[in-house]
C-alpha cells in the first residue's frame, strides 16, 4: 500500500502532553523500587590537586549509611578504574585527556566525583557526605583558555602544553585567496561559557538482579544503546545482561544522555551492594557537573573582492574544553572547523581549531554545537566587511549564498579526523528572500540606528545551514497486537521533541491507517529494538522515521502473507483496508484475527550522508543607551527542512531554540574566577529568560526541498533555530550603534557589556 500522506504533513497535536499536563508524566525520580537506597555524589571543592586521601570514618559509622565508595573501592573490583570513552570524534590524542569516572590522584575541577555516599535516605546520604573529610594538595588552577596557553598547571604531564589536540577546517587555498583580495579584515571574537538547563536534572535508578544477573537502570536518554554498551564493558557484563530504560524525559538538549561518572557509579553501587540505588541530581550539581559548552576564542580573517564576493576566510581559534575530553567534547572544534562557511560560496577555508584544557567542568555539546559559534563569527564579519566596502549588507548576502543549481556543496574536509561532508541540497537565495519579506526589510531600513524615548533602533538577518540526521543507522519494529492496532517500537530516543508523535503519524501513513490504530510508540529503552542510535544532531525523525516506514513495509507483507493463507488466496491478491484484509473475491479477515499469525517487523535505514536543512534570521533591536539592555521587538524565522512531518511540532522546537539561542546571546554565562573556581552555581546567578523575555516571534517552516538521501525526503529541524540567533542579535546591536562606531565582538550581550561598549565609544570620540 502506497504512502497516502494523510497525516504526514498535518499539526497533529503531540500524543505524548496529555499525561504531561495532568501530572501523569513517569520521570526517573518518579521510579520507585522496594528497598532502595539512595546516594550522594562528594565532589572536588578544589579546580585542581592532590588527591592525599579521603577519610570516611565519621560518615561511614552513621546509622543508615550502607557504603561509602571511592577509587580503591572501584579498583579493587574492576582492577582499575575505568575512563569515560569517546562517543564521536575520536582521536588518539585526546584519549589522552580522558576522565576517569571517578579520581584516585589528582582533582582537576571543581565538581569532579571522589566519592559516593549510599544510606537509606536521601537526607541521610547528604549529612553523611558533609562529612567525608578531603585531603587534597592544591595545585596552580587552569583558569582559562590564556593560562592554558601560558602553561600553567599542567592538567596532565603528558600534555605540557594543555592542549589536546588540534584540528584543522580546509577548502582550496585560503592563503592564495588572501593574496590576490582586494579587501582583508581580521578580528578577534569570544564567545562565553553557557550551557543547558533543562527542568528536569539528570538522575539515575540502577537495580542489581543477582539472581538474574542481570542490572536494570532507569534515567536513560538521548543514546541508551551506546551508553549501554560502555557500562556493560566497564562492570565486565554481557550487553544482554545490561538493560536501560528511557523514562520520561525532562528536556534533554544534547546535554542529557552523554555518558557521565554517575553512570558507572550508580549502576557498580547497586552491583556491589546488590539491591537498587538511587541518584537524582539538584540544580547546584548541574551547574558543576554536566557538560558545559560553547566557550572560545577566534582570530578570525575575511577576503573579499570589491564588489562583495567573498574569497576565502581564515583563521586560529581556541575552545575551552574544562579538564577533560569526554564523550563528544571534540564534537563542537569538528563541527566548528567543518562548518565555518556556512551556507555561502566561499571557494578557500582554513581555520585550526586547539582544543585547550582548563580547570573547569568539561563541555559536550549543546543544542547546535559548533555551529551557533561559526556563525557568530562569520556573520559578524560579513556585516563588518560590507560597511569597509560602502556595500548593503543583504546584498552581499544574496550575492553569495549557494545556489540550488551548485547543490550539492563539499563542505571544508576535518583533518586528522579525515571526515568529509556536502550539503545535499537546498535553495538559499529562495528561503533568504522569504524571510526578508516576512520580516519587513524595506520598511524597517529606516529604523537603522533611530534614536527613540532614548533606545536606539537596529536591525540585521543572517543565513545557516544545519547538518543533521547522521548516520549510520537506526532501527524500528512494529508489532500487530490482538486487538488489531499496532505499536511501534524505535531506537531513537524522545527527549521533549514529540517523537511519539511523529512517530505515529509516519506509522500511520504507512499502513494506511488512522493514528487511533497505533496504540503507542515506544521509544529509547535498549529492550525496544535490537539495536538503536539514539536522538541527536536532529536525527530521529530523518533515521528513526525512514526506519518506521521500512518496519511497516515488512509488516504490511506479513499481514498479506497470513491474510491470503487465511483467506484461501494468493498473497498478491491481499488487500489491506485500515483493520480489515479483503481478498479479490470480496472476502476479508480482521487484522484482529491475524495477529497471532503474524511475526514482529522489523525494519532498519541506514545513511551516511547528511541532510542539511538551512534558513534565514532577521531582528529588531532597540538598546537602551543609559542601561545597555537590548530589547528584542520582534524575530523572524524562515526555514526549510525538507518535507514537513508535523508543522506544530517543528514550530514548537523553532520558537524554543530562538528563545534558547537569546538567553545565550544576552544573559547566561557561567563564569569563573582566575583561580578556577565557579562563581554561578544558582539560578539566582544565572539568568534564564523568561515570558517576559520573549519577543513576538515568526516562524515559518517550508518543504522546499526534500532531502534526496531518505524516503521521507526529510531534514532535521530540532536545532536550526539556535544556530543564527548569536550573530544576528550582534549585528542588529551594531547596527543600533553604528553612529557611535560600536562593533561588538564578545558575547554574551549583558547590559553590563553593551554599556561598556557604548562608554567606550563615547571616550575614544
Amino acid at each position: 500500500m502506497a504512502l497516502k500522506n494523510v497525516l504526514i504533513g498535518s499539526p497533529v497535536p503531540r500524543l505524548e502532553d496529555r499525561r504531561f499536563v495532568t501530572g501523569r508524566g513517569r520521570y526517573v525520580g518518579d521510579v520507585a523500587t522496594p528497598g532502595r537506597l539512595f546516594a550522594v555524589v562528594v565532589r572536588s571543592p578544589v579546580p585542581h590537586g592532590v588527591l592525599r586521601d579521603i577519610d570516611i570514618a565519621a560518615a561511614g559509622g552513621m546509622p543508615g549509611v550502607r557504603a561509602i565508595v571511592t577509587a580503591a573501592d572501584v579498583t579493587r573490583a574492576r582492577g582499575a578504574v575505568p575512563m569515560i570513552p569517546l562517543r564521536q570524534d575520536s582521536s588518539p590524542d585526546f584519549l589522552r585527556a580522558a576522565q576517569p569516572v571517578i579520581a584516585s590522584d589528582r582533582v582537576r575541577y571543581v565538581g569532579e566525583p571522589v566519592a559516593v555516599v549510599v544510606a537509606e535516605t536521601a537526607a541521610l546520604a547528604e549529612d553523611a557526605a558533609e562529612r567525608v573529610v578531603l585531603d587534597i594538595d592544591p595545585l596552580p588552577a587552569v583558569a582559562g583558555i590564556a593560562a592554558a596557553r601560558d602553561r600553567h598547571g599542567p592538567l596532565f604531564e603528558t600534555i605540557p602544553d594543555n592542549c589536546a589536540g588540534t584540528l584543522h577546517g580546509r577548502r582550496g587555498d585560503a592563503d592564495a585567496a588572501f593574496a590576490r583580495a582586494d579587501y582583508r579584515r581580521r578580528e578577534t571574537f569570544r564567545i562565553h561559557r553557557h550551557t543547558a538547563m533543562p527542568m528536569e536534572p539528570r538522575g539515575l535508578l540502577a537495580d542489581w538482579d543477582a539472581a538474574a544477573g542481570r542490572l536494570t537502570v532507569h534515567g536513560a536518554a538521548k543514546v541508551p544503546f551506546a551508553n549501554r554498551r560502555i557500562l556493560a564493558g566497564q562492570l565486565g557484563l554481557a550487553e544482554d545482561a545490561v538493560r536501560l530504560v528511557e523514562d520520561d524525559v525532562g528536556g534533554g538538549f544534547g546535554v542529557r544522555g552523554e555518558f557521565y561518572p554517575e553512570d558507572f557509579l550508580i549502576p557498580f553501587a547497586a552491583k556491589c551492594l546488590g539491591c537498587s540505588v538511587q541518584w537524582i541530581e539538584d540544580r547546584r550539581e548541574h551547574f558543576l557537573a554536566t557538560n558545559h559548552a560553547r566557550e572560545m576564542e577566534c582570530d578570525l580573517e575575511i577576503a573579499c573582492s570589491r564588489d562583495g564576493i567573498i574569497l576565502g576566510l581564515r583563521g586560529h581559534a581556541s575552545i575551552d574544553l574544562g579538564a577533560y575530553v569526554r564523550t563528544t567534547g571534540a564534537t563542537p572544534a569538528r563541527s566548528l572547523a567543518q562548518f565555518l562557511a556556512g551556507p555561502y560560496r566561499i571557494p578557500d577555508v582554513a581555520l585550526a581549531v586547539d582544543l585547550m584544557l582548563t580547570s573547569k567542568t568539561p563541555v559536550g555539546t549543546y543544542r547546535g554545537p559548533g555551529r551557533f559559534e561559526p556563525d557568530f563569527l562569520r556573520e559578524r564579519l560579513i556585516d563588518m566587511a560590507a560597511k569597509d566596502l560602502g556595500l548593503d549588507r543583504v546584498e552581499v548576502r544574496r550575492k553569495n549564498l549557494v545556489t540550488r543549481d551548485e547543490m550539492p556543496w563539499r563542505l571544508s574536509s576535518v583533518t586528522p579526523l579525515g571526515l568529509e561532508s556536502e550539503c545535499d541540497s537546498g535553495d538559499y537565495p529562495d528561503v533568504f528572500a522569504r524571510c526578508l519579506e516576512d520580516f519587513g526589510w524595506s520598511d524597517k531600513t529606516a529604523l537603522q540606528g533611530r534614536l527613540v524615548d532614548g533606545r536606539r533602533h537596529g536591525i540585521a538577518v543572517g543565513c545557516y545551514f544545519e547538518g543533521g540526521s547522521p548516520g549510520p543507522r537506526e532501527s524500528a519494529m512494529l508489532r500487530l497486537d490482538q486487538d488489531g492496532r499496532v505499536s511501534v517500537h524505535v531506537g531513537s530516543s524522545a527527549l521533549g521533541q514529540g517523537l511519539e508523535t511523529v512517530m505515529a503519524q509516519i506509522a500511520a501513513d504507512a499502513l494506511g491507517r488512522p493514528l487511533a490504530a497505533i496504540v503507542g510508540v515506544v521509544h529509547g529503552s535498549t529492550d525496544a529494538v535490537r539495536d538503536g542510535f539514539g536522538s541527536y544532531s536532529s536525527r530521529s525523525v530523518v533515521m528513526g522515521g525512514s526506519a518506521v516506514l521500512a518496519a511497516a513495509e515488512t509488516l504490511k507483507e506479513s499481514i498479506r502473507a497470513a491474510a491470503a493463507a487465511a483467506l484461501g488466496c494468493a498473497r498478491d491478491e491481499v488487500t489491506l483496508d485500515d483493520d480489515l484484509a479483503r481478498s479479490a473475491s470480496g472476502a476479508t479477515v480482521r487484522l484482529a484475527d491475524l495477529a497471532h499469525r503474524v511475526a514482529d517487523a522489523e525494519g532498519e535505514f541506514g545513511a551516511n550522508a547528511r541532510a542539511y536543512s538551512y534558513g534565514s534570521h532577521a531582528a529588531h533591536v532597540a538598546v537602551d543607551l543609559a542601561t545597555g539592555h537590548v530589547s528584542v521587538l520582534s524575530y523572524v524565522a524562515v526555514e526549510d527542512v525538507g518535507r514537513v512531518i508535523n508543522p506544530a511540532t517543528l514550530h514548537g522546537q523553532t520558537v524554543g531554540a530562538i528563545v534558547q539561542g537569546l538567553g545565550g546571546t544576552l544573559m547566561e554565562e557561567l563564569v569563573y574566577d582566575d583561580e578556577g573556581e565557579p562563581l554561578t552555581a544558582t539560578l539566582a546567578d544565572y539568568l534564564l529568560p523568561t515570558a517576559r523575555d520573549v519577543p513576538p516571534i515568526s516562524a515559518t517552516a517550508l518543504g522546499l526541498v526534500p532531502a534526496p538521501n531518505n524516503p521521507l525526503g526529510a531534514k532535521g529541524g530540532g536545532e536550526g533555530g539556535i544556530i543564527p540567533v548569536g550573530g544576528v542579535i550582534a549585528n542588529a546591536v551594531a547596527n543600533a550603534l553604528a553612529d557611535l562606531g560600536v562593533e561588538p565582538r564578545e558575547l554574551p550581550l549583558s547590559p553590563r557589556r553593551v554599556w561598556r561598549l557604548i562608554r567606550d565609544a563615547a571616550h575614544e570620540a
